[in-house]
């Protein structure tokens, strides 16, 4: 799955009164997988949703769900998340002390597992676990709101994670999130990412199952 390219509709910018359709819209626009982004109003300044949310979308679709812990302690809810239906979960190097024992308890659980960095936290700090893990996030923006501008100098630790991935012969996914639209998305397709989180972009725009498909072919036709 690394050399597929990925658009992830972030549900943090839809229409929560009208969620089911906004899902649809963006499945049918060619979406592969929906972005849940989990903020406990304490690692990061905002407060989204829990578990329950995750078992709606699970009831909605049947995509990959993909979600993003931006919270205190992630690894005291893992099991709660996964078992609402998250196929990825993905923690933060920031937060979690013990990462390698996290990443192998979530993949324990049945779920893919990832793992986040800011955008002042160096790639260096997961050299010793990407030999494990199945997802980077890297965070083009500082977490907590959606809706922020992309921050340039995120493109290099793309450009280094897919040159560590080339030459290791790892097969993790790189995922960007923050500030991806269709005047960016192809630069940071070229610079090896294949997963790009998308929020305001898709569901901020009038029709949003032709933004959803428009993302898709710009990053299907960018290498």
């Amino acid at each position: 799955m690394k050399n597929k390219k990925i658009i992830a509709p972030s549900i943090l910018s839809a229409d929560f009164s009208n969620l089911s359709m906004q899902i649809r819209n963006v499945e049918l626009g060619g979406a592969d997988v929906i972005h849940c982004d989990v903020m406990d109003g304490q690692f990061v300044p905002n407060i989204t949703f829990g578990p329950i949310i995750i078992e709606a979308v699970r009831k909605i679709t049947k995509l990959p769900i993909d979600t993003h812990l931006m919270i205190k302690n992630p690894d005291a809810l893992l099991k709660e998340f996964i078992e609402a239906g998250s196929n990825y979960i993905t923690v933060h190097q920031e937060e979690v002390i013990h990462l390698n024992r996290t990443i192998n308890r979530i993949k324990e659980l049945g779920a893919k597992a990832g793992v986040a960095i800011n955008p002042s936290t160096p790639v260096s700090t997961l050299t010793e676990v990407l030999d494990i893990v199945d997802l980077v996030l890297v965070m083009s923006v500082n977490p907590g709101f959606g809706a922020q501008k992309f921050i340039p100098g995120t493109l290099k630790k793309i450009e280094t994670l897919a040159a560590i991935r080339e030459e290791k012969g790892y097969n993790y996914i790189i995922e960007i999130d923050g500030g991806i639209n269709s005047e960016n998305i192809k630069t940071v397709s070229k610079a090896g990412c294949n997963m790009f989180v998308v929020g305001w972009s898709i569901f901020g725009a009038d029709n949003i199952t032709a933004s959803t498909m428009e993302l898709k072919n710009l990053i299907t036709n960018s290498n």
